[in-house]
């Protein structure tokens, strides 16, 4: 069994979430799945994961216990409400998700 499940996790990010910020509140597995696979994007482009205990875990289960402990918070951005990730601290861990050009002949 996996854990956390999918409603605990929702639970965890949504109380975590500040009233005075712009985080996000997640109703939905699909939002879910979103932030989390962003955030496991930046940990394989090379983010350093916000939490300890992390050897061996591959980095969708480093962004789940990441959102589940509360370290990284869903904002969503301006233009396309997109979700993205942040961390909690100083540092703006966000990814590039451009889609690469293709070459036509």
């Amino acid at each position: 069994m996996i854990h956390p499940s999918y409603s605990e996790l929702i639970q965890a990010i949504n109380n975590n979430a500040e009233e005075d910020d712009n985080t996000m509140m997640l109703n939905s597995r699909y939002s879910l799945v979103l932030a989390t696979s962003k955030r496991a994007r930046q940990l394989i482009a090379g983010a350093e994961p916000l939490v300890s205990g992390t050897a061996g875990k591959k980095p969708l289960a480093i962004a789940i216990d990441e959102l589940y402990k509360g370290e990284v918070k869903i904002v969503a951005t301006g233009e396309d409400e997109e979700t993205s990730t942040s961390t909690t601290h100083t540092e703006t861990a966000e990814a590039e998700t451009e889609a690469p050009e293709s070459t036509e002949e």
